[in-house]
């Protein structure tokens, strides 16, 4: 396993420590990584999700915003299908909602630094990690990569435009 590049630090985030300059940068490197992950209709979409979220991270290399993971517990009104799924099956979790990394900064062992803060903080309540990844367009780097991170498979969805795995920790 890679280890995380010193150039980068972690550092979490809420709606409260966010200025419109963060939430703009986020938004942009959300909107770059489609379909890889969710489009947001609009920069109060984002702010919405950040409310409904419980631990969200973001990477920064000195001071630029070079990705960041958005995640839910349980219990949150959060109306995403794919969330439900995990609702419906688990009474405790911590979903991965979104996580995306700047194009140029990848290969740096951001992504799995990410997963250990993640697992870890997981640990800390004893909460199974939660998520899907696109089959259809098919995501191969991050189906390899929770896969390499120990995911198992525990259900898939078919959807009018897109497919899932779900995926659990």
């Amino acid at each position: 396993m890679r280890k995380m590049n010193p150039q980068y630090r972690l550092h979490t985030f809420s709606n409260n420590s966010n200025n419109a300059a963060h939430l703009q940068i986020i938004y942009n490197l959300n909107q770059a990584n489609t379909p890889e992950v969710g489009s947001l209709e609009s920069m109060q979409h984002l702010k919405q999700l950040i409310d409904f979220s419980a631990y969200n991270l973001l990477v920064l290399k000195e001071d630029e915003i070079v990705g960041f993971i958005i995640c839910m517990r349980e219990g949150s009104a959060y109306w995403s299908e794919n969330y439900q799924f995990f609702t419906k099956r688990l009474k405790k979790f911590l979903y991965v909602d979104r996580v995306a990394i700047d194009e140029r900064h990848r290969r740096a062992g951001l992504g799995q630094a990410i997963y250990e803060n993640i697992f870890s903080q997981a640990n800390n309540e004893s909460l199974p990690v939660a998520l899907e990844v696109n089959t259809q367009p098919v995501n191969q780097p991050s189906l390899n990569f929770h896969e390499k991170m120990g995911f198992d498979q525990v259900g898939t969805r078919e959807f009018d435009d897109h497919s899932v795995a779900y995926f659990i920790k």
